[in-house]
Parts: C-alpha cells; structure tokens; sequence
C-alpha cells in the first residue's frame, strides 16, 4: 500500500512537473508568436504563391513549359490540390526540428542553458520527451497555417475531402512527434556550430525527395528511386496527409503509412532520447 501510494505520489509530482515546463515553454511561445509565424507560414506562402498564383497568371507563355498537373487544367486536379498535402508535411517537419534541434543547439553551447531545465523534478528523459512533445503542438499549428493559404493563394481552387476525421488527425499526430523526435536527434547529435550544415545536407535533400510535391505512385518510372525513397519518414507524412486530404489522388494505403509513422516516431524518438542523456549526463 506504501508502495502504490509512493508511486503515486512520484506520478503525480513528475505530471506537475512535465505541465509545468510544457505551461513555461507555451509562455515563451506567446511571447513571440510574430517571428513564429513568419517562421512556420514564408515557406508555404512563397510557395503557393509563386506556383499557383504567379505563374498561372503568366498566360500561355508561363503554363506553355509546365506539366499538365501545374497547370491546373480542367482534366485533372489543380497543383495546389497536389501539393497541398506536401506542403502541410514539410511544415510539421521545418516546424518540428526548428523547434528541438535549433534551440538545443543553443542550450548545449557555451551557456550550458540545458542545465537548468533537467533541474525540475524529472527524469532527464522525461524533458526530452517534453521538447518533443511541445514541438509537436508547433508542428500541428505550422500544418493548420497552410489551410488558409492553399484557399485564399491559388488561383484555381483547391479541393479537400476529409473522408476519416479519426485518421486525419491520427497521421497529423504522429508525424509532428516523428518530425519533434527527428528534431531530437539532430539537435543532439551534431554540434551546435555544425547545425545549420545539417539543414543544407539533411533536411532539403529529404524533403525534396519525400513526395512533397508529386504522389509517390508517380514515380513509378524511376523503380530505384521509388524504393530508395521509402527510407524517408517524409514520404509517409505526405502520403498519410494525401490518403487524409485529397482521396481521389493517388496515394499510400492507411496500414503502411500508420505503420511508418509509428516506427519512425519510436526509432527517432530512442534515438534523440539516448543522445540527450548522452549530452546532459555524459
């Protein structure tokens, strides 16, 4: 009975604690919600406007060059359909690592200001969990900002069918804590000097290559690459967002992508959380 009730007791002092440090970093956030949403929304909006609004306004001399998809013609779906899904999966990643790994780049320099949040009363792993989770919130705010964008920007309309709101959110869930844990292990496991090489390196080539921008069926015609492109958790974002999103287009199956997400949410997750006892302790 003491044990259960000292177990409690821990249980209920670790919550305080996680609340209290996910209430201080919602704080922080409020604060600078301007710079958060120029950060989350350039992106997207640089994006939607220059391909669905600049270059359809062109005439035939800018559509002449352009794939039949880009276009928008009145055989298939627009691009800001397409694209769509792509653009809410690379905001929930750019969010996601910017949120852990840019600010853990800080917090492991010189300053060491890391040491003061593994003072709370928790376990170190349970404030890299926190981080994680906290990014997640950003991330699922960052995928809710490109909403507005895709409606008001382009110039053909884009088109949304919401079939499964339980496996939409379910996909948007794990891939902002795949994208927070991704963020995990890059802020811990390159230097803090060496964090912007990783962008240039890491995060553009896999976003260019996770299906952002065209379904993964598409590229049928180049097998290797659709095969080599599977080891992307970036693929599943996009597809799981695309089965979500725009039905009628093609995409991944609801098992694989769920699956994915899962295993790439666990696997980076183990990995930043070791990295982060690894840096704080060793």
């Amino acid at each position: 009975m003491n044990a259960n009730h000292r177990n409690g007791t821990e249980f209920a002092m670790y919550t305080r604690a996680f609340c209290g440090l996910f209430l201080r970093d919602l704080h922080v956030l409020r604060r600078e919600l301007f710079p958060f949403f120029i950060r989350i929304g350039m992106n997207p909006l640089l994006f939607l406007f220059v391909f669905t609004y600049i270059i359809p306004h062109m005439g035939p001399n800018g559509t002449a060059s352009m794939p039949s998809m880009m276009a928008g013609g009145p055989s298939g779906p627009s691009f800001g359909t397409i694209i769509l899904p792509g653009l809410m999966a690379v905001a929930i990643m750019f969010s996601g690592i910017a949120a852990v790994a840019l600010p853990l780049s800080q917090e492991f320099g010189v300053t060491r200001e890391i040491d003061d949040r593994v003072m709370c009363p928790l376990p170190v792993a349970a404030v890299a969990m926190e981080k994680i989770c906290f990014s997640a919130v950003q991330s699922l705010i960052a995928a809710a900002l490109v909403f507005p964008l895709a409606y008001y920007i382009p110039t053909t309309p884009v088109h949304v069918s919401v079939q499964s709101w339980s496996f939409l959110a379910l996909v948007l869930t794990l891939s902002s804590l795949a994208s927070g844990a991704l963020g995990m292990t890059i802020g811990t496991s390159v230097k803090p000097q060496q964090i912007g090489l990783i962008f240039g390196i890491v995060v553009v080539p896999i976003t260019f290559l996770g299906c952002v921008y065209y379904p993964w069926q598409y590229l049928d015609h180049i097998r290797w690459l659709q095969i080599l492109v599977l080891a992307n958790p970036i693929v599943y974002m996009s597809e799981g967002l695309r089965a979500s999103l725009t039905p009628g287009l093609p995409h991944m199956s609801a098992w694989p992508v769920l699956s994915m997400l899962l295993a790439s949410t666990l696997l980076l997750g183990w990995v930043g959380i070791r990295g982060f006892l690894r840096r704080v302790i060793g």
